[in-house]
């Protein structure tokens, strides 16, 4: 059945049988007999699922208004026959060479002024009038064309929009943000109290004067910044709609979404925001070949794209099969990785499993970005471990709509990264997601599995809350978030948390003011360390990056009680972890960032309080996830990325070997267990 969370009632997943597995196909690239043998290879590999025409808006109209679609006739033809689904791309990810040289106004301009020109791709403002009419032109026709064939399962609109440009500052973008400002402030008098304009001389007169935050002498305007980064976010939405309106025109009943680039390292959009508008969550995801902990990342950012789904199933809609050609270094995966990566996006939520792309380029700026079809061709680890993959994702079939399991709760917010990370701050080294990835990591070891919310979210089924960092906060979650201690959570509340409310401004009567109340506390200055140094609490733990003067407070109910303090003049004796009771829960209070044996200390004691433990016993770290279906089935999936086998307590049967399960994880090896 469709799912009751998409906006219409629309489901790509009716459409696909067992979990989605593909990638990006691009066969304008490539002359009709090595399209035929794709078909002939896709079979072979068990693909069900292509993402087609992305980049292809410069063949199918060469130039304007002549149209050429022979081409895309077939291959989709060619895919229908071989029980392949399609994801349509709407094909404006990158504007044709004719349309920017009759209208260079399309193009993006930076802060600096600077006009981004041709010869790469998203290379287009998304406020532009004209390109707009031009997009929702190919969308259409594309529609119309395609709306009654039987391949055709899943829009997929543009493509990773906000890459590479994410903010912009020509003449149209800022009359578009002036247009914003007015449609959200009402008046020039609201807009000059929530931006503080009375401070050095900036006041507005009217919303005319307004222009985006660029180049200036010194530090810009926090409010006009974080409400540039917020009209920058709805332009992106604002033009996926405008496309979307003409798919839902000609084709009401087919689903659509656009591919997000959910990460740790991608915070110019607001997807919680935007996932409203989407019929499935898409993501692409990209290992840093760098980071020794990669699989780590990997789990946060499935985490989180499976937050910005509601907990639905959603789609890995692009990965790699190795290495990447945009990195510094770009270095294969190593043995097993591919397959450890995929599954541990289904572990965490994905019903589909796709790469970029589906054969590996010969010419252009991707040639060497690893592919399903390498250079190398059939005769290849990459080609095997392609087909490995795909008998996997058969296996796995049971796996499809069920649901991951988790207590616990990491409060996550778009805005709050952008507010916390503006200048002017107490210390620039402050990095929003450094204790929300600390904590992560540590549940992670720990075989916890935690949901990333909204802070406007429903907290009631968790019995631990993780809010980190939560710089800016509304009246209304900050309220929820108390709730939440005060009816049996365990909510763990981290420093520079609640010091703004939505418009930056600062609660007064000392920090952190939204949750001074639940925590029994009040901070009255900040004492962030300088980089390289750290410090010492009195029950062991070494902190680093901030510090500050906390007071507790008389409060109603239950004092807080300090569980461990600053040794460092001029804070020693000073609270640096506080507890205190609240209803039927407890609220905690984190006053510095502890290394990594610290976080682990405390994130053991927050568990064992909030009664939470881990997906199953192991020997050793493997990474442990549930998912759980709607009739009560559960699939247990354990991956080892270590170099040592690993015993893992569990019954039932691996559905990747077809065999009872041994209670061994194999080196490098994976496991799912349908549980008894």
């Amino acid at each position: 059945m469709p799912s009751p969370e998409t906006p219409h009632g629309l489901s790509v997943w009716n459409h696909i049988e067992g979990l989605g597995y593909g990638g990006d196909y691009n066969p304008e690239q490539w002359p009709e007999h090595i399209r035929l043998e794709d078909v002939e290879l896709m079979k072979e590999a068990g693909v069900n699922l292509l993402s087609v025409a992305i980049f292809s808006w410069g063949l199918l109209e060469p130039s304007e208004g002549d149209y050429d679609f022979g081409w895309l006739d077939d291959v989709m033809d060619n895919l229908h026959q071989a029980g392949i689904k399609v994801a349509l791309a709407t094909a404006t990810a990158a504007p044709p060479a004719w349309l920017v040289r009759k209208y260079p106004e399309i193009l993006p301009v930076t802060a600096e002024g600077t006009k981004l020109e041709r010869g790469s791709r998203r290379h287009y403002t998304p406020s532009s009038a004209v390109y707009r009419r031009y997009a929702t032109t190919m969308t259409r026709v594309l529609a119309e064309r395609y709306k009654d064939h039987p391949a055709l399962a899943l829009w997929h609109v543009d493509n990773e929009l906000g890459c590479h440009v994410s903010e912009f500052h020509g003449e149209e973008d800022a009359e578009a943000f002036r247009h914003w400002l007015e449609r959200r402030y009402g008046s020039i008098e609201e807009l000059n109290e929530a931006w503080g304009t009375a401070f050095w001389s900036q006041h507005y007169a009217s919303f005319q004067e307004i222009i985006p935050p660029g180049a200036a002498p010194t530090t810009l305007n926090p409010g006009q910044q974080l409400d540039f980064a917020r009209f920058n976010s709805w332009a992106f939405i604002d033009y996926y709609r405008a496309l979307l309106a003409v798919i839902r025109e000609v084709t009401p009943t087919v689903p659509a979404t656009t591919n997000f680039m959910v990460s740790s390292a991608t915070k110019s959009l607001d997807y919680f925001d935007w996932s409203k508008d989407m019929d499935v969550i898409a993501n692409d995801h990209y290992l840093v070949a760098v980071d020794p902990e990669r699989e780590i990342e990997l789990a946060f950012s499935a985490d989180l794209t499976r937050g910005v789904a509601g907990g639905e199933p959603w789609m890995l809609m692009e990965h790699s099969t190795s290495a990447v050609n945009w990195q510094p270094h770009n270095q294969p995966k190593m043995p097993g990785e591919m397959l450890r990566n995929s599954l541990a996006h289904v572990a965490r939520g994905a019903d589909a499993v796709m790469f970029f792309q589906w054969r590996q380029s010969k010419a252009g700026s991707e040639k060497f970005h690893s592919a399903m079809v390498p250079h190398g061709g059939r005769d290849t680890e990459i080609w095997r471990n392609v087909v490995g993959l795909g008998e996997a994702l058969s296996r796995l079939e049971p796996v499809k709509g069920s649901r991951v399991e988790s207590r616990v709760a990491i409060v996550f917010d778009y805005e709050a990264w952008w507010a916390s990370e503006l200048d002017s701050h107490p210390s620039q080294s402050l990095k929003y997601l450094d204790a929300m990835r600390a904590f992560h990591r540590s549940l992670y070891l720990r075989g916890v599995t935690a949901d990333f919310v909204h802070p406007s979210a429903d907290l009631s089924g968790y019995n631990l809350i993780l809010v980190c960092t939560l710089y800016s906060v509304t009246d209304e979650s900050a309220a929820s978030i108390a709730a939440a201690a005060d009816g049996g959570a365990t909510v763990l509340v981290t420093y520079f948390s609640g010091i703004v409310d939505e418009h930056d401004h600062v609660r007064l009567g000392g920090y952190p003011g939204a949750f001074r109340e639940i925590l029994g506390i009040r901070t009255e200055e900040f004492h962030p360390l300088f980089p390289g140094t750290s410090l010492t609490l009195s029950d062991g733990t070494v902190g680093s990056l901030w510090s500050e003067h906390v007071h507790l407070t008389a409060s109603e109910g239950c004092q807080a009680e300090a569980l461990a303090t600053f040794t460092n003049y001029p804070l020693d004796g000073v609270p640096a972890l506080t507890r205190r009771s609240t209803g039927t829960g407890a609220a905690w209070y984190l006053a510095t960032l502890p290394d990594a044996d610290g976080i682990d200390a405390l994130t053991a004691r927050l568990l064992e309080e909030a009664k939470v433990t881990s997906a199953a016993e192991a020997s050793a770290a493997v990474e442990l996830t549930r998912r759980r279906s709607a009739d009560g089935r559960s699939f247990l999936f354990a991956i080892n990325h270590g170099r040592e086998d690993v015993t893992v307590k569990a019954d039932g049967d691996d559905l990747l070997s077809g065999l009872r399960f041994s209670g061994v994880v194999p080196a490098g090896a994976v496991a799912v267990i349908a549980e008894d």
